[in-house]
């Protein structure tokens, strides 16, 4: 039992602090043997086969998935199966990858000579560079001696850590290599929040019948009476000039301004009179996730969608993007589309 006065957060800390420090100390040490290992992963030309025994097969495991999302096709070959017959979904273009920490593990040890008679190579990531692995294996990345942060320096724990780093560190090696772009990551992540942020506006817009548009040269009441819309309902009205293209927007929150603002004589003006021209709009190719930014970082409702001769295709109304995030950090600015003039409000 800890004692009655133990600080749960202060001893989290000093957990973190020691794997973040070793992970620093792993990086000093990295020499030409990560280079080499991920050059045989570049050049695979199957798939990469990542084992491990115990915890280093749980890393394996989450490795595998990185590399598949970010272009390098792996998969899981469990170390004990693969001794009782597994070892058959090994092709002779696949480059096997072996996590192991002490690069003693009898299962590993056994399953390494088949490997390098039936793999184009074997990769192996290990702390021991004395190990039979590291010896057996054409090219090692040895991260060397580390302490366990665990208390009784036996659960895996700072080794882990380093194991899945260096995965990670592989597999954007790998990804900046292929130079493998956002675009090609959401086609890999159609689902889910992720999958959202990352599908293409024109996949989730508002088109067709479900929009409305009119001509901005109409009054407001005959724009009110003619547009008809089905579906999702939107509070804005895009209005168009007389070659078809956005000239400005008219939202729902505009006509109750003129209602409080008893301007009634405004509903028989031309609506482009009281429209906001000019509103912020994006093109149908760029990500939802910027579509967001946009919304949030502008304070607005509804975001017109155009073509490049800034003809409305579809529109991105709030309510469909609720519990989407912008992206923490953009690489590049979003592919806004302005039209010439003031800013919407």
């Amino acid at each position: 039992m800890p004692p009655p006065t133990f600080d749960r957060l202060a001893f989290a800390r000093r957990i973190l602090r020691a794997e973040a420090a070793t992970l620093d100390v792993v990086a000093g040490r990295l020499d030409d043997g990560f280079d080499r290992v991920a050059g045989l992963l570049f050049a695979c030309r199957g798939r990469v086969a990542v084992t491990g025994v115990g915890k280093s097969a749980d890393v394996g495991q989450k490795v595998v998935g990185t590399l598949n999302s970010t272009g390098t096709r792996a998969y899981m070959l469990d170390a004990t199966r693969a001794l009782h017959g597994d070892l058959g979904m090994v092709h002779p273009d696949d480059v096997a990858l072996v996590f192991s920490h002490s690069g003693e593990s009898e299962e590993l040890v056994r399953l390494v000579g088949p490997l390098r008679k039936l793999a184009a190579a074997v990769a192996t990531v290990t702390g021991s560079a004395d190990g039979t692995l590291a010896r057996a294996s054409d090219a090692t990345v040895v991260y060397g001696p580390v302490t366990e942060a665990c208390p009784l320096a036996l659960a895996p724990s700072t080794s882990t850590t380093v194991m899945l780093a260096l995965g990670d560190a592989l597999a954007f090696a790998l990804l900046e290599e292929r130079q493998f772009t956002a675009e090609d990551f959401a086609r890999y992540h159609p689902a889910g929040s992720l999958g959202r942020k990352l599908a293409a506006v024109e996949a989730v817009m508002r088109r067709g019948a479900e929009l409305r548009v009119a001509p901005a040269t109409e009054t407001v009441r005959a724009v009110f009476a003619r547009v008809r819309h089905t579906g999702r309902r939107t509070g804005a009205i895009m209005l168009v000039d007389a070659d078809g293209r956005l000239a400005g927007l008219f939202t729902d929150s505009d006509l109750a301004r003129l209602f409080e603002n008893r301007a009634d004589d405004a509903l028989d003006l031309p609506i482009e009179r009281v429209m906001t021209r000019r509103p912020v709009v994006i093109g149908p190719s760029a990500r939802v996730g910027e579509a967001v930014e946009l919304l949030q970082g502008r304070k607005i409702s509804e975001l017109p969608v155009v073509d490049a001769d800034g003809r409305p295709v579809g529109m991105l109304d709030i309510t469909d993007l609720i519990g989407l995030e912008p992206p923490a950090a953009a690489a590049e600015s979003p592919p806004v589309l302005r039209l010439s003039g003031r800013k919407s409000a």
